[in-house]
């Protein structure tokens, strides 16, 4: 009886094998090869076999089935010793430079999965204004720590990187994240003291006389006129960007006014480029902005912890310099 079931196994196996590339030639034992490894890096049997945790006998094994699979002799054993031929010496340099490539691939692909690293997620004005200047205090005080540092586009790139640790522009859509507020964030006017000069700019009304400048943030212009009871005003002309950093650096460059939080701008303010158009607090809106997320059945370790309270710490010192 003819059996359909079986027919199709058959011919999906003979479409796969007439589509395949070509073949990836025989490749010698993974184990073997990291026995030669550890015995050339430590020029010993017994050493080798300390760092993998086996016996000197099982290392010279290994060793023996990869000189059988290459036909040719990679130590010479005499008086208890092993010394590498000329062959053995130009297999290890190139298996060494092999596995460091490995290695490369796999923190590039996976940096959470070696140990001593810490993988943080974050929005590219926050990370670029605010936590990469920072971030070297948190290595000074956190020796043999390394960090990745990647910036999301919007909360859904949450769901397509591998992360510790995110920090997100506005809460995330997806109820498998583990989300808590990290910051309340202030948005008030801004410009360089140039323009404020030059065109006078003194009241709310002034802004009809302006470029306001978009950039992507918790409140558009529209709501924050709005909020503060001026829906009706129309500015002189608008220009929309989409990153935080990049409209901070039009105000500067005198383009126009730019509504932003106290948080990215406090560094040009600071060094005079920026300055608050209004002083009055009934011209600041607050709103929680930036939350702090972590991944499904994250676990709290060493670096985890050390960074979240290093980053609340911070964001908390910061803060009570903006609400005194």
């Amino acid at each position: 009886m003819f059996d359909f079931r079986t027919s199709r196994k058959k011919s999906m196996r003979c479409e796969m094998n007439s589509t395949a590339g070509p073949k990836r030639p025989r490749l010698p034992p993974l184990k073997a090869l990291l026995a030669f490894d550890a015995a050339c890096r430590h020029g010993s049997f017994s050493q080798g076999a300390e760092e993998l945790g086996v016996t000197p006998s099982a290392v010279s094994h290994q060793i023996q089935q990869l000189e059988d699979f290459l036909g040719a002799a990679l130590f010479q054993r005499h008086a208890g010793r092993a010394v590498l031929t000329t062959t053995g010496q130009a297999y290890a340099r190139e298996i060494e430079h092999a596995l460091g490539l490995i290695a490369e691939a796999t923190r590039r692909a996976a940096p959470q999965s070696q140990t001593g690293h810490l993988v943080i997620a974050s929005g590219p004005s926050f990370a670029a204004k605010w936590l990469q200047p920072r971030l070297p205090q948190f290595l000074a005080a956190n020796p043999g720590v390394g960090v990745r540092l990647s910036t999301l586009s919007d909360r859904g790139d949450l769901d397509n990187v591998r992360f510790d640790i995110a920090i997100s522009y506005g809460r995330p859509a997806s109820p498998q994240w583990h989300a808590e507020p990290l910051l309340i964030e202030r948005l008030r006017p801004y410009c360089s003291p140039q323009l404020a000069e030059a065109l006078d700019l003194k009241t709310v009304e002034d802004l009809t006389r302006v470029t306001l400048i978009h950039s992507v943030n918790a409140l558009t212009w529209a709501e924050y006129l709005r909020t503060i009871g001026h829906d009706g005003l129309r500015p002189m002309n608008e220009l929309w960007l989409d990153r935080s950093t990049i409209a901070i650096d039009a105000a500067v460059a005198g383009v126009g006014v730019v509504l932003e939080s106290e948080l990215l701008t406090a560094k040009e303010v600071h060094e005079g480029k920026l300055i608050p158009l209004y002083e009055g607090a009934s011209l600041q809106v607050e709103t929680t902005s930036y939350f702090l997320v972590k991944p499904p059945g994250y676990r709290y370790g060493t670096q985890i912890t050390a960074f979240e309270k290093w980053l609340r710490n911070g964001i908390t010192d910061e803060q009570k310099t903006w609400f005194q």
